[in-house]
């Protein structure tokens, strides 16, 4: 009795089996793929519920079976390999459009309210500011950044960013008083 193994990637093939068909147990790809096509896509279009869907999961799985057919087609039931890579490949799917709608999910759209009259009125008098005063008043007031470091990153000396500060507040609280001035008469 002789006992033949299959030849190794990159190993030439034993002497005198150049000539010699391939085992009948073996199973012909095209007979596989013909046999069992139909069958597989009605089962993957149960699951993933899309037809066209589980016809391109069959038609990949199919692909990677030919890829490999000279150890799938010595397997005891290339059928249940090519089913598993199928479902596989669905179930990857499937985990794929769930993170894709979990990510969608937290990208939606939020509406908050506008903003209330005193912001309008604070910005509106800002706008009005030179360009330094309100840069100095932006960045004391709302970045809360000391003087000093104002001073170096505008590049002046501190008592510049002071008189803008000066300036700045005495300018804002004419503007924002008259502003309220119109809103208390109404």
């Amino acid at each position: 009795m002789t006992v033949m193994r299959e030849p190794r990637l990159g190993e030439p093939p034993p002497e005198g089996t150049a000539d010699r068909p391939a085992p009948a147990d073996r199973v012909d790809f095209d007979g596989l793929y013909h046999a069992h096509f139909r069958s597989l896509t009605l089962q993957l279009a149960a699951y993933c519920g899309d037809l066209s869907q589980a016809q391109d999961l069959v038609q990949e799985a199919f692909c990677r079976a030919y890829a490999r057919w000279s150890r799938v087609s010595g397997y005891d039931d290339p059928v249940a390999w090519v089913r598993r890579v199928a479902w596989n490949l669905a179930t990857s799917r499937w985990r794929r459009l769930r993170t894709a709608q979990s990510w969608l999910h937290r990208q939606r759209e939020e509406h908050v309210p506008g903003p209330d009259p005193d912001r309008v009125a604070l910005t509106t008098a800002l706008a009005t500011l030179p360009t330094s005063q309100r840069r100095a008043v932006v960045l004391h007031y709302l970045a809360d950044l000391p003087v000093g470091q104002i001073a170096e990153q505008e590049g002046v000396p501190e008592g510049t960013v002071k008189s803008w500060l000066h300036r700045g507040r005495a300018a804002l609280a004419a503007q924002l008083a008259g502003t309220n001035e119109v809103n208390d008469h109404d």
